[in-house]
């Protein structure tokens, strides 16, 4: 029944709304708490337990501690596609949050180029280098040269290499130009390039979600705290496509036909499957 005009609102609806937001605080605070634990575990076995480990152990250890990692954080996992297993291969996707990087490798373990910015950050900059990852100055081109040439090393040694060509993080709604410098390390490795699709989703709907957002100067702790606090569910999902070699196409054209595949790949496809959570 609808409330005559003038009428006030009931008593209990602000009480509600109280309460409502009490709870989403409280869980948000609890996935937190969870997640900062499962942070500093994953540093500790970096330290203590990686030394004695072999590689493809290793390997596993990261998949099984971003899958959890994901969990704590109360988003579930959409995996389509075939995922790489083995390579030389370098993964390219597009980029939207800090949680990108842990969202992929729990769905298979790979090698991150990332920006050197993130070695400074608490806690995640130690277990970026604990596992492996290639840090590079954006601003300097000599830097770029020496990552392109140890990237292309590690593609002939056989290694799952992953980067973000659009270098920043975008708003999920539309790719930003993708970069075409680091893949020049496939081309000179012969090494074929998987490109991948990254969404944020609310679980029961299939919109987009802007909770992991981290565009602009959006904070990461703001950043963190709606994605814990978030009232909808979240998905991530991740659309593995096919791999593909650079047929005689130089880097920049192969840049701009793997952001068509990714394009092609985030418009497409069905509401959320789960596969993990």
């Amino acid at each position: 029944m609808s409330c005559p005009d003038g009428c006030a609102t009931p008593w209990w609806a602000d009480i509600l709304h109280t309460l409502l937001e009490w709870g989403l605080a409280v869980r948000g605070v609890w996935r937190l708490l969870r997640a900062l634990t499962h942070l500093v575990s994953g540093l500790l076995t970096i330290l203590m337990l990686f030394p004695w480990l072999s590689a493809t152990r290793r390997e596993q250890q990261v998949q099984r501690w971003s899958q959890r990692m994901v969990h704590q954080l109360g988003i579930a996992l959409d995996v389509q596609g075939q995922p790489a297993q083995d390579g030389p291969l370098l993964i390219v996707a597009n980029h939207i949050s800090w949680l990108d990087i842990t969202a992929l490798h729990a769905a298979c373990y790979c090698r991150f180029v990332s920006k050197a910015d993130v070695k400074a950050w608490p806690l995640i900059g130690a277990l970026a280098k604990g596992i492996g990852t290639l840090f590079i100055q954006r601003e300097s081109r000599r830097d770029a040269q020496r990552v392109v040439h140890t990237m292309a090393q590690s593609l002939l040694d056989g290694d799952v290499l992953a980067v973000f060509p659009e270098g920043t993080t975008g708003d999920g709604d539309t790719l930003l130009p993708f970069h075409a410098n680091l893949l020049q390390a496939a081309i000179s490795a012969d090494a074929p390039i998987q490109p991948v699709a990254l969404q944020y989703l609310q679980a029961k709907t299939g919109q987009r979600s802007k909770a992991v957002s981290y565009v602009g100067d959006e904070t990461l702790v703001g950043s963190v705290w709606r994605t814990v606090a978030s009232p909808h569910a979240i998905a991530v999902r991740i659309s593995f496509g096919t791999p593909q070699l650079c047929a005689g196409r130089d880097r920049r054209v192969w840049a701009q036909d793997l952001a068509h595949a990714i394009e092609q790949m985030r418009r497409s496809g069905p509401g959320p499957q789960t596969t993990g959570h």
